[in-house]
């Protein structure tokens, strides 16, 4: 029996020292090769049993194994405090148990390992040779003699348990002597071991059981031959499928390839659709955002378009309206007055603009409209022309009491206006309006005279002249709304406008009249 030396342990104070043996062997674990301690032998020399002050050293070794004759030499005495745990010895404690006397029945019982007596005859011999790597020295043998008996008892003791190590290590098959730790796991190995060998011997007997349940046909040898050709044509069958199939993965392989290729090639074209179609959207959305551009563009050239349409262009460019008793074009009066005496040069500017309307209106619809009184608007000093080709001064200063051309030239532009009105009156009956919408003057034009004022200035009132040229200016205005309505200067939806206007206008000059 033997404990592990290899745990550590809290160091006690170390004890004096004292001449060790040299002879004295010294085992170690044959597996994580730790030294080991020997239970129920921790000294050699007498004088360590009876030294007091040396008790912790002194043996405990229950008599000698040679001298039993009760046990047959069969066994290995170990002391009774030594014997406990499941056949394991533990640790020496550091003040071993004093050796007990006489040997009780109940004490061999509990401190001996009873061994085979082919084993335990080994023990009989003293040979030193049989010490197994541990031998006595000749001289410690022959030398017992002149030793101290205990001594003696010691080699023999020492020589029986390398007997032992030598007995277990043949037995098990494991090198001895071994740790109480390499014991357990050994323990342990062989334990699970045994316990898969147990579980084998269990199949096999289950199965040994099954197969002598079973009964076997024996086949006759035609019979055998039979079945022997049947397999062997099987066998043939499944090697020439195996070879369609060998050859059909091989086609497939070969199908798996062009298949890769293939796929190989669509990704690219699809890489490189891809890019072309985000080029196409990116050229698309900036094409896009231009039309969009040019279409807001257009949209609002059509607002300003239907604007202008809208506009009435004349009517903006000669603004016709009246300052108290004075009738205005572009806020250039038109006459004079004893207590408002208005400049030539603005008369002479009233009359220009005048000219430049009727002009144009006369103009736009030649030769429709015959346009015999030509006139010649120059500014601030238009001129008139008859049918003669005589052109007359519609500018001042003129003498009071001597003012023909002037005058001439005033009632040629009466003459011209009323022509243009009688025009109008015709296109009117050819558009198929009715009698009552037909355009007509408001004022009536005879000769010089606009509704019974005369527009000569040669002996007539300045309060009569500044009225005539009002209401011709109110006449002008009323040709301005119907040329207005039946042009392109403004839409013909708009022409019911002009008998609005002309009414407005109308009833204006009828409450100055008043």
């Amino acid at each position: 029996m033997v404990g592990d030396a290899s745990r550590s342990r809290r160091p006690s104070p170390a004890p004096p020292s004292f001449p060790v043996d040299p002879n004295l062997p010294r085992w170690v674990c044959q597996n994580c090769r730790h030294s080991l301690s020997v239970v129920g032998v921790e000294s050699y020399a007498d004088k360590f049993f009876n030294d007091p002050s040396r008790s912790g050293m002194q043996a405990s070794v229950q008599g000698s194994v040679l001298g039993s004759s009760r046990m047959d030499q069969s066994f290995v005495v170990l002391s009774k405090q030594k014997a406990q745990g499941h056949g394991m010895p533990p640790r020496p404690r550091s003040v071993p148990s004093q050796p007990e006397g006489g040997h009780s029945s109940k004490a061999m019982e509990e401190s001996f390992v009873v061994l085979p007596p082919a084993a335990a005859s080994m023990y009989k011999s003293d040979s030193p040779s049989e010490g197994g790597g541990t031998q006595l020295p000749a001289s410690g043998v022959n030398q017992s003699s002149n030793l101290h008996p205990n001594v003696a008892g010691f080699h023999s003791t020492i020589t029986v348990l390398n007997r032992a190590f030598d007995i277990a290590t043949s037995q098990t098959q494991v090198e001895q002597p071994l740790c109480l730790e390499c014991m357990r796991v050994l323990s342990d190995k062989l334990d699970k071991e045994v316990e898969d060998v147990n579980r084998d011997i269990k199949a096999y007997e289950a199965c040994l059981e099954r197969s002598e349940l079973e009964s076997f046909n024996v086949l006759s040898e035609a019979d055998f031959l039979r079945e022997k050709m049947k397999i062997e044509e099987e066998e043939r069958r499944l090697l020439a499928a195996i070879e369609e199939a060998e050859k059909q993965c091989s086609e497939v392989k070969a199908e798996k390839q062009e298949l890769e290729s293939k796929s190989k090639a669509f990704k690219e074209l699809e890489e490189r659709y891809w890019h072309e179609f985000n080029d196409f959207q990116f050229q698309l959305s900036s094409h896009q955002e231009e039309r969009d551009a040019i279409l807001a563009k257009i949209e609002v050239s059509q607002a300003h378009l239907e604007l202008l349409k809208r506009t009435n262009v004349l009517n903006d460019a000669f603004f016709i309206w009246h300052d108290g008793e004075f009738g205005t074009i572009n806020n250039f009066r038109l006459g004079r007055l004893p207590k408002i005496p208005v400049e030539w040069d603005e008369i002479n500017a009233a009359w220009g603009q005048a000219c430049l309307l009727l002009h144009t209106m006369a103009q736009y619809f030649r030769p429709k409209f015959p346009y015999r009184i030509k006139i010649l608007p120059m500014g601030s000093y238009p001129r008139i022309m008859d049918n003669s080709n005589n052109t007359y001064e519609l500018f001042g200063p003129v003498n009071l009491f001597w003012s023909t051309r002037y005058d001439k030239a005033m009632t040629l532009f009466l003459t011209c206006l009323k022509e243009f009105s009688e025009f109008a009156h015709l296109r009117d009956q050819e558009n198929n309006v009715p009698p009552d919408k037909c355009f007509k003057l408001p004022y009536k034009i005879e000769n010089d005279k606009v509704e019974n004022y005369t527009i000569t200035q040669s002996f007539n009132k300045q309060e009569n002249w500044t009225k005539a040229l009002k209401y011709t200016l109110c006449n002008l205005k009323w040709v301005l709304y119907w040329f207005v309505g039946n042009t392109n200067f403004q839409p013909l939806s708009s022409s019911g406008s002009y008998h609005t206007e002309v009414a407005a206008v109308g009833s204006l000059n009828a409450k100055q009249s008043a």
